[in-house]
């Protein structure tokens, strides 16, 4: 019903500036929401940043908030996460997901019904 694709992944130094977008297509719901995960390898998927598509109200993980910061294109269709000052520890698959019934802080991945394929940030120190 939704689709995302990510993009805008790679490689950058430590302190470096990476901006991820993800394209949203497909029916979508009235109070839905885009959020933003990565997993790095063996690690439990982690929450990063939502963002209300309805009234682009935005929430952060504690640990990213100060140098991440995530936004939306309606125009676009696109929600945007910049990641500055990056840290060898950011590196990840960031994946992109929709919540069809998104609330403020939505931050379990069991709550984000549509995913997807995910994008590689590599930090090198």
């Amino acid at each position: 019903q939704v689709h995302l694709v990510e993009s805008g992944g790679g490689l950058v130094q430590a302190g470096g500036s990476l901006r991820l977008s993800c394209a949203v297509s497909g029916r979508t719901f009235s109070r839905y929401g885009v959020g933003w995960f990565r997993q790095a390898p063996g690690k439990e998927r982690e929450f990063v940043a939502a963002v209300s598509w309805s009234d682009g109200s935005t929430y952060y993980s504690d640990s990213q908030k100060g140098r991440f910061t995530i936004s939306r294109d309606n125009a676009k269709n696109t929600v945007y996460l910049q990641m500055n000052s990056l840290k060898p520890e950011d590196t990840a698959v960031y994946y992109c997901a929709c919540a069809a019934r998104y609330y403020s802080g939505t931050a379990r991945p069991n709550e984000y019904n549509y995913w997807g394929q995910g994008t590689q940030v590599t930090v090198s120190s």
